[in-house]
Parts: C-alpha cells; structure tokens; sequence
C-alpha cells in the first residue's frame, strides 16, 4: 500500500511538473514558430528567432522558480509593483547585458533598469516586435484599491504580425472592446483581485482571441470556462497558471 501511495504522489508530481513547463508552439504570418512555454502564475516565457520574452517572473509562489537555470532574457514585462508580479530577484537572475525590462511607471520608479510605459505608451523593440501598455484595472466598487485605474499595464505584444495580449491583472474594462486581431489572450481569473470567471467569459467574448489561456487563477475551478465558451469559436487551453 505505501508502494502504491508513493507511486500516486510520483505520478502527480510528475503530471504537475508537465503542465508547468508545458509549451505551446504556434506561427506567425511568415511561419516563423513563437514557443510559449508556462512557468506558473502571471508568469510566462515566449521563445521566437533565438529571442526569450519574459512576463512577470516570480522566483516565489509555488512552485519555487530558479530562474538561472531558464535562457536569459531578451526582454521583459512587467505589468505592476505587486511581488507576484515584480521580483527584483527574478529579474536579477534573468537580465543579461543586453536585456530591456519594460514596465508600469510605478515599477519604473523603484527599478532603475526598467524602461516605464503609461496605458497607450507603444514602441517599436525591433523590426518585428511591437509592444503596447493597456489599461488594466478594477472596475468592482470594493475592489478598487488593488489595481487603481491608470497604475498598471496590459501588454498587447506583437511578434511578426501574431498579436498576443497579456492582460495583467484587470476585471473586463470597456477598453477589451478596442482590442482587435487578438490571436492570443492571457486573461486572469481570481477574485477578489481579478475577474470572476462570468466576468473573463464576457471579456473573451468581446475580445475574440483565436486561443485563451486563463491565467494567474489561484484556486478557481478554472476548466469551467471551456464549457462555458463552447460554441464561441475560441479555444481554451488550460495550463498551470496558479
């Protein structure tokens, strides 16, 4: 019987580990692969043409994350101040000499390697990279003073034409309805800091992303929201994004 129980915890052990490090391949319009692989939370690696994008890198939560064992970074964003989401740790363990840290004003104030961006800021990184900071707030009365509207930054990344929105963490604003061409949406599910999963349905809805991937859900019974979009034409695909 203890064989059998340790064989049980190896096996989910093993099928959380899976899901954690589970990479999503997809292609731009020239057909160039963009790889985004799930590290756990609010926190994502994109990997494109030998380049590694970061969103939100956290060393604690769990799992723990030892980020000098991941490639350096690139780029990476930083959607707002709160320690689930800036890591001066994280960042110090991915930055490299030539990486960019893009973030929120706020983070730029208490980060002096990080490039600031206000909601509608947007620049060129590269020929084929853009990057654009979108409101991301809460609209819940009670719930205002954790993500004040005009602090934080969503993220629309665009990587040779595939448009990728990160949303940060956000309640479904009437901005969503300005957000067009969205081939791939990460939109949070956690209350009371984000959305409820009526509220992310509403807001996949009115985005339209040709692929949604809940993220930074906590203990929501997330797997609801592929019932709940079928029939929408958007696919929902669940990692562990805890």
């Amino acid at each position: 019987m203890k064989r059998l129980l340790l064989f049980i915890v190896m096996c989910c052990s093993l099928s959380m580990m899976a899901q954690t490090n589970k990479t999503d391949v997809f292609k731009t319009k020239s057909g160039k692969e963009v790889k985004f692989t799930c590290i756990k939370h609010a926190s994502i690696q994109i990997e494109y043409d030998g380049r590694f994008f970061y969103f939100d890198p956290v060393t604690g939560l769990k799992p723990e994350t030892d980020y000098t064992t991941y490639p350096k970074a690139n780029y990476i964003f930083v959607t707002h101040e709160h320690p689930d989401h800036f890591d001066r740790l994280a960042l110090t363990q991915l930055r490299g000499a030539h990486t960019l840290v893009y973030s929120n004003p706020n983070v730029g104030a208490l980060y002096s390697h990080a490039y600031p961006m206000k909601n509608g800021d947007s620049i060129s990184i590269t020929r084929d990279v853009q990057l654009k900071a979108v409101p991301a707030y809460n609209t819940t009365p009670d719930h205002l003073q954790f993500h004040p509207k005009g602090r934080d930054n969503g993220y629309i990344l665009t990587i040779d034409g595939l448009r990728i929105y990160v949303a940060g963490d956000t309640e479904d604003i009437p901005e969503m309805a300005d957000l067009h061409d969205i081939d791939i949406a990460f939109l949070p599910c956690n209350q009371p800091y984000t959305m409820t999963p009526q509220q992310l349905v509403k807001a996949a809805k009115t985005i339209k992303p040709r692929v949604l991937f809940p993220y930074h859900y906590s203990q929501t019974p997330i797997r609801q929201l592929q019932f709940m979009l079928s029939g929408t034409g958007i696919e929902v695909r669940i990692r562990n994004y805890q």
